[in-house]
């Protein structure tokens, strides 16, 4: 299993508080079949927790994801911000996720390094100093 963060996603991910250890268990929740919202073609909704809060409270992230293959964090937002995405970022979304579900290995290896994104499921959790 994969799991990226493109550089936007990352940043404001950094500036919200949100830990890769977070991540790494919304990515977990997901492979044991708890997806908080499927939003069809490989592109689901997960809760995040705010720091010393739950996850209803929390930040909603979008990630394209294949069991077992691949997650990619497409977009982050704080509940309160926005209740949900519009319909037209929603197929946006559907299309990329779409699109980096058909990617080779190579192919998607090829892309993270020349979009630099970086690779959060190698890490292990005690080596995340944001937790």
């Amino acid at each position: 299993m994969k799991a990226f963060l493109p550089p936007d996603f990352a940043k404001r991910a950094a500036k919200e508080g949100v830990s890769d250890g977070s991540l790494r268990e919304a990515v977990a929740r997901a492979d044991r079949g708890l997806i908080d919202a499927q939003l069809g073609l490989s592109l689901i909704k997960q809760r995040i927790p705010k720091r010393g809060q739950g996850r209803s409270d929390g930040f909603r992230t979008i990630v394209a994801y294949e069991r077992g293959k691949l997650a990619v964090f497409l977009h982050i937002f704080a509940k309160n911000a926005k209740a949900n995405l519009t319909e037209a970022k929603t197929e946006a979304l559907r299309a990329l996720a779409g699109h980096l579900m058909r990617l080779s290995d190579e192919q998607l290896a090829r892309l993270a390094s020349e979009r630099g994104w970086r690779q959060i499921d190698d890490e292990p959790l005690e080596k995340d100093a944001r937790q």
